[in-house]
């Protein structure tokens, strides 16, 4: 027996022993780092790492206006998901019931989120052109020339111009997360509640959505995840212009380390990020939670 035991412990050390060591190297060792660098003014070429203590965390809210521009340009990325969970619900509902080409659709609106996001950008930085772009031409045959604007210079739209192409492109991803709950409801609840004369908005209400709070949760925390690592689309797209306007807090960030030399400055944004995203978690389940036991 003690055999047995001592060579499941040595197979049980052998699975764990590189999982570990590469949550080790590439997890805790640079979180660890990158917490001490935010306490230093590295520009990240000299040796010498001066230690100047909360610094960069005071400079980061109180002398740089750029940083709050930038967190109000990630809260439009945040709140038009929010506003699209309902939307997507509803599509997915629809989607779940027994319609032609379901299966089809399924797959069409799936499509975006498969699609790179690069080319994703570049392809929506020439629907917006407003030399030869697909949107000032289609408004232009409608009859609506009057709406014809510079979508990605324009500091009082931009941002809704780059929330539009993050909707598109993960809309389809939270819509299938959806699906997979719809078919996770057991069928008899449908059954019983036909039975008792309940009406489709009372489906929706009473079985769909409780049915669908774990994916709800899901997406939720997705979203602030997200909202505020959201780089790709406004980095090819505008490069954070025009001027700071569609800039998001990870690219301000990487302005900060590779453009501006300031890796002091950028490690404490990291961190900052990293306990923005544990603290709006952290409500967020307890909001769950606070439901769940007011529902009980």
């Amino acid at each position: 027996m003690r055999t047995v035991s001592m060579q499941r412990n040595i197979l049980l050390f052998s699975f764990l022993f590189f999982p570990v060591l590469l949550l080790l190297m590439f997890v805790l060792y640079p979180l660890f780092e990158l917490i001490r660098l935010s306490f230093t003014d590295w520009n990240g070429m000299d040796a010498k790492q001066v230690y100047i203590g909360f610094d960069n965390y005071i400079k980061m809210f109180t002398d740089s206006s750029d940083v709050w521009l930038s967190l109000r340009n990630n809260g439009y990325y945040f709140l038009f998901h929010l506003i699209m969970i309902p939307l997507e619900l509803a599509i997915a509902v629809v989607l779940d019931s027994k319609i032609r080409a379901s299966k089809f659709f399924k797959t069409i609106v799936f499509m975006p989120y498969i699609i790179n996001g690069v080319a994703i950008s570049y392809m929506f930085a020439f629907f917006y052109s407003p030399i030869n772009g697909g949107l000032n031409g289609i408004l232009e045959v409608l009859g609506l020339g009057s709406l014809i604007q510079n979508w990605l210079t324009n500091e009082s739209i931009v941002n809704l111009s780059l929330v539009f192409v993050s909707i598109w492109r993960f809309s389809g991803f939270h819509v299938i997360l959806f699906l997979a709950g719809l078919q996770a409801i057991p069928q008899d609840q449908f059954e019983a509640a036909k039975i008792d004369g309940a009406s489709s908005t009372q489906n929706f209400w009473y079985i769909i959505v409780p049915g669908v709070k774990k994916v709800l949760e899901v997406l939720l925390f997705l979203n602030v995840v997200g909202a505020l690592q959201v780089f790709d689309i406004p980095y090819i797209m505008t490069q954070g212009g025009p001027g700071h306007a569609s800039s998001t807090f990870t690219l301000y960030t990487l302005e900060t380390a590779f453009k501006f030399n300031n890796f002091g400055m950028a490690s404490a944004m990291g961190i900052t990020m990293l306990v923005l995203i544990i603290v709006l978690n952290s409500v967020q389940k307890r909001l769950f939670n606070l439901k769940g036991v007011d529902e009980e």
